[in-house]
């Protein structure tokens, strides 16, 4: 290699960081500025707030009781951005926002050092553009890192797998899995060692190659993943005696067998996510899971493809037999499933093109869907939506109009812009659908935040608000009222009033403010609820005293 071309690929390197600093920026542009949806934005935000200003970073609490149905990683990441940088939208999402962005670059190195920089570029293509992706990886939900955990322990597995055995690099790449996984597990629990030991079990019978088993390097690795993962399990144990219980078996187990949590889905119904998450380039699928399971694998017979195929089948089959179904359960995969796209589309000259086209086709579609809908349920598009609407198919088509220029072999550049695009289309949808009457109570609570003061008391009727307490800085106190609260209120039953307990505490208050359901008012008025209305949404309304 001579001076000059040293110099050309430092230059390269420089752009490359650059593309990937400037990618970051589109992913991240809107999350400060969209107000927090309803329920889940707002009670991950809230619980960071509340172990932020309680100083308890073991316990974890929502609206002041026990909340124990996820570990606590994200909330602790998530305290320390508020710490550090106050609290705002922007910091309730920049974790797991950040992490699902980080999806693209492992997705990218991952593929690029196993099968080239053109299946590197069609993989993080395929998981930008894909809706299901996009979307969720834009919301404060824990599946977002989540899906970076999984990844990362996948990607790092394989990669350890396909180094020369006994290696230093093999050894590398295992406990950088170890390490994964057990960050995975302090994100969402013990779902963990299902998804990928059910995968290695399956890989391990279908390619009959006992090999990967001797080459996790256990010893350290396992010693490595309970020095992360375990001390908050024996700490959190030790402060809480029902931790175990509720999190072990009604958690995990219950949630799994059981309809408990009332997520009652049909068996089909990840198939459909799955199709959603697709479908820009649902016709690349079947021939990508072809190739995928009929690869040839590497000099040490290990196939890293074969093992992502198999771990995005795992998902999908374990997430389908639960009884408890959400649509986010199966984002880990997504990652997996791209690099799968990937490979197959590197030398398809059209690919990137005719995915762009369908996905800006599709987001102009989605938009006339939005504006019926609106209409139909609101009467009216709501004028905040607009802009966003138009900005989002805009950003779509300018995607499909850079990704025209792109050819295998050639620059990336036109596929950087292309991702861009998309990430900045999906957040301005998301940003209309933020506008829509009664998705989050940012309205509700930003115009009575100067009526509360530090004695003003809190109460709420017949539902828990889980965006108000953020936008408040407050918590509430529950009456006649249980739902995600339940276990808290088992276990700090005063922490909660029936409605005569209410009444009581509201007659005699000087200074108080009650938020229920606008279809409940007269019936508690009628009971004798007193005060002026100071606010409400389409689904709720806040009542002052006196």
């Amino acid at each position: 290699m001579t001076i000059g071309d040293g110099q050309g690929l430092r230059e390269s390197r420089r752009s490359g960081w650059l593309l990937w600093v400037l990618l970051a920026a589109a992913w991240l542009a809107i999350a400060p500025w969209r107000p927090l949806l309803d329920p889940d934005e707002g009670r991950y935000a809230e619980i960071s707030r509340e172990m932020l200003a309680q100083g308890d970073w073991v316990t974890p609490r929502l609206n002041g009781l026990k909340y124990f149905e996820k570990p606590p990683l994200q909330y602790w990441a998530t305290a320390g951005l508020y710490a550090a940088f106050g609290e705002s939208e922007g910091t309730a999402r920049a974790w797991t926002v950040g992490l699902a962005f980080l999806c693209l670059p492992l997705a990218f190195s991952w593929t690029a050092r196993l099968y080239g920089r053109q299946a590197a570029a069609a993989a993080v293509f395929a998981l930008a553009v894909s809706p299901y992706f996009e979307l969720l990886a834009h919301l404060n939900l824990l599946d977002g890192g989540f899906a970076f955990w999984m990844t990362a322990t996948v990607y790092a597995f394989t990669l350890g797998q396909a180094s020369a055995e006994g290696s230093t690099a093999e050894k590398r790449w295992m406990l950088l899995a170890w390490l994964s996984a057990a960050l995975a597990v302090l994100t969402k629990g013990i779902v963990v060692g299902v998804l990928t030991g059910g995968s290695l079990v399956l890989y391990t019978a279908v390619e009959q190659d006992a090999r990967p088993w001797r080459r996790l390097h256990a010893l350290w690795g396992s010693a490595l993943f309970l020095l992360v993962a375990a001390p908050w399990f024996i700490l959190v144990s030790s402060r809480n005696p029902s931790f175990a219980q509720f999190f072990f078996v009604h958690e995990h187990f219950a949630r799994f067998l059981t309809a408990v949590h009332q997520r009652v889905e049909p068996w089909w119904y990840f198939l459909a996510m799955l199709f959603i998450g697709a479908l820009p380039w649902l016709a690349a699928v079947l021939p990508a899971v072809r190739r995928g399971w009929v690869e040839e694998g590497l000099d040490n017979r290990f196939k890293p493809l074969k093992f992502l195929l198999i771990f995005s089948i795992i998902t999908v089959v374990f997430f389908s037999l639960s009884s408890s179904k959400l649509a986010p359960y199966i984002l880990p995969m997504m990652p997996a499933l791209a690099s799968l796209i990937g490979v197959h589309a590197a030398r398809r000259a059209h690919f990137v093109r005719n995915v762009a086209a369908f996905a800006a086709g599709l987001m102009v579609v989605l938009t006339g869907a939005f504006i019926v809908y609106a209409i139909k349920h609101y009467a009216s598009v709501p004028p905040g939506s607009l802009p966003w609407l138009v900005a989002a198919a805009a950003a779509a088509v300018a995607g499909a109009v850079a990704a025209r220029s792109y050819a295998p072999g050639g620059s990336l550049r036109p596929v950087w812009v292309a991702v861009a695009c998309s990430a900045l289309a999906w957040q301005g949808a998301l940003s209309a659908f933020a506008e829509l009457p009664g998705r989050s109570a940012y309205r509700l609570a930003m115009p009575i935040q100067s009526l509360i003061r530090p004695e003003t008391q809190l109460f709420t009727i017949g539902q828990y608000r889980e965006t108000l307490s953020p936008y408040l800085k407050r918590t509430v106190t529950p009456v006649d009222f249980q739902g995600e609260l339940e276990f808290g209120l088992q276990e700090e039953p005063a922490k909660g009033l029936t409605g005569e307990e209410f009444l009581a505490r509201w007659n005699a208050a000087t200074d108080a403010l009650v938020f229920l359901d606008p279809k409940l008012l007269p019936a508690w008025r009628g009971r004798g609820l007193t005060g002026r209305i100071v606010g409400a949404d389409i689904n709720t309304v806040a009542v002052r005293r006196p």
